[in-house]
């Protein structure tokens, strides 16, 4: 058990990481909203990097964390949650908080829907994450605004989701694989 927390507290300390290395970076196209996503790169490994059992000889041996599991949807979801109430106290605010939580809910309904029905690679699931974290932020942004104008955001932020998410997916496909060795325990 203490292992696996450790690992998860290893995971969170990357995503907040890379939120305050995202939060340095003058990114901008004039459209309000658009980010990399850093951080969602951990996402996206916790989802597709996890939740086996090790099965190396030295974890045969009896320790309480021998059969250590990381990753998964629950771990994915945790993590994505606090890293996002933490970077927002840190690094922004509570508006930030409101439309960051919006955009990860509807991303990670999406990227579960891509990767279990319709069994997509990680960039595709990643790629949803991107343009669905997009649409959530707008839902909220227009239920803060009380205005449906500001879909015309939509075509923009779609097509950078859909940019970031596909890097973040490459990415995350070439870490796949090294994640599952450390957390493995090899």
């Amino acid at each position: 058990m203490t292992r696996r927390v450790a690992q998860l507290g290893l995971f969170l300390a990357l995503a907040l990481i890379l939120a305050y290395v995202e939060s340095l970076i003058p990114f901008s196209f004039g459209i309000p909203g658009i980010k990399l996503g850093l951080p969602n790169l951990i996402v996206v490994l916790l989802l597709y990097g996890g939740g086996r059992k090790s099965s190396s000889p030295a974890d045969r041996g009896g320790t309480q964390d021998a059969a250590v599991r990381v990753g998964g949807i629950r771990d994915a979801l945790l993590i994505n949650l606090l890293r996002i109430v933490i970077s927002g106290f840190l690094f922004s605010g509570l508006y930030t908080i409101l439309y960051a939580l919006a955009g990860a809910f509807a991303a990670f309904a999406a990227m579960l829907f891509g990767r279990r029905i319709f069994r997509l690679s990680v960039v595709g699931v990643s790629v949803l994450g991107g343009v669905f974290h997009n649409i959530g932020q707008l839902a909220a942004a227009a239920c803060v605004t009380q205005t449906v104008y500001i879909g015309w955001y939509a075509p923009a932020l779609i097509a950078a989701g859909t940019v970031t998410g596909a890097a973040l997916g490459i990415a995350a496909g070439a870490l796949l694989p090294y994640l599952t060795k450390t957390t493995d325990g090899r």
